[in-house]
């Protein structure tokens, strides 16, 4: 098992920049998929980014091509997300979500391929 814990959250100016971190503790010398996802007040959890397990690939969801940033530091066991340009449509609650890898180039931004999720942080643009 694996325990995150998402840091970064906050208010932000259109236009403006935040970045988000996720820390996992428990069993991190599993490879596991990795990915974000956010979910405004009365919407669906969505997709936001997915990074490979060695950090080589990603993808993104359309919306934020070209102003988020997914990495990954596995010596650290912490997963990044920078985020440019912001629009107030980007205000919703960030998650973290991981899940055991079965090879080296598993990406999804959808929410039932991850087991493991943290609890969250909020991110508001203005």
């Amino acid at each position: 098992h694996v325990q995150l814990v998402e840091y970064g959250g906050g208010s932000g100016q259109a236009g403006g920049s935040l970045t988000l971190s996720c820390v996992a503790s428990g069993s991190t010398d599993r490879k596991y998929c990795m990915a974000w996802f956010r979910q405004s007040p009365g919407g669906e959890r969505e997709g936001v980014a997915a990074i490979s397990p060695g950090g080589g690939s990603s993808i993104y969801t359309d919306p934020v091509q070209g102003r988020f940033t997914i990495t990954r530091d596995n010596s650290k066991g912490t997963l990044y997300l920078r985020m440019d340009s912001l629009k107030p449509e980007d205000t919703a609650m960030y998650y973290c979500a991981a899940d055991l890898a079965q090879d080296d180039t598993c990406l999804s931004m959808s929410p039932s391929k991850y087991n493991y999720w943290g609890q969250g942080t909020q991110v508001t643009v203005s």
